[in-house]
């Protein structure tokens, strides 16, 4: 797993070195920059699209694996965002917009009955109002 990360920073740097020669430096520090920002920004907005994620959840929208999907795709790629490098920031786009497809997605897809269990006999029940007639003693008493 380490050697995966290291040949991954190697690579993000090798790509990014290219990149920058390619577009100039000033650019190149304007990307570095605004993706951090951009990064800074998601991972602080973090809580209000968990929240968003739950709600969905909690109304049916969205099952159990695709929350834990949209909320650690959208957390890695925030931070993702945050480190220099153009196939880190690649890599950090692409969760967030498969976040963003998994919300997408979740908003189309027809509610799912959320009552786990069903009671049965519940069919049968008649609703019934009780009227109390009082007797003839106490209507005398009552006028």
């Amino acid at each position: 797993m380490m050697l995966i990360i290291l040949l991954f920073i190697m690579a993000d740097f090798f790509v990014s070195l290219k990149v920058g020669i390619e577009i100039g430096y000033l650019n190149s520090v304007i990307w570095i920059l605004g993706s951090m920002f951009a990064g800074i920004i998601l991972l602080r907005l973090s809580p209000y699209a968990l929240i968003a994620t739950f709600q969905s959840f909690s109304f049916g929208q969205i099952g159990a694996k695709d929350v834990q999907n949209a909320s650690m795709a959208y957390l890695f790629g925030s931070i993702l965002l945050i480190i220099p490098g153009v196939l880190s920031d690649m890599l950090g786009v692409g969760l967030l917009l498969y976040s963003l497809y998994l919300h997408l997605f979740a908003k189309m897809r027809p509610k799912q009955d959320i009552n786990f269990q069903q009671h049965k006999g519940d069919d049968n029940v008649i609703d019934v109002e009780i009227i109390d007639e009082c007797s003839s003693s106490d209507r005398l008493s009552r006028r």
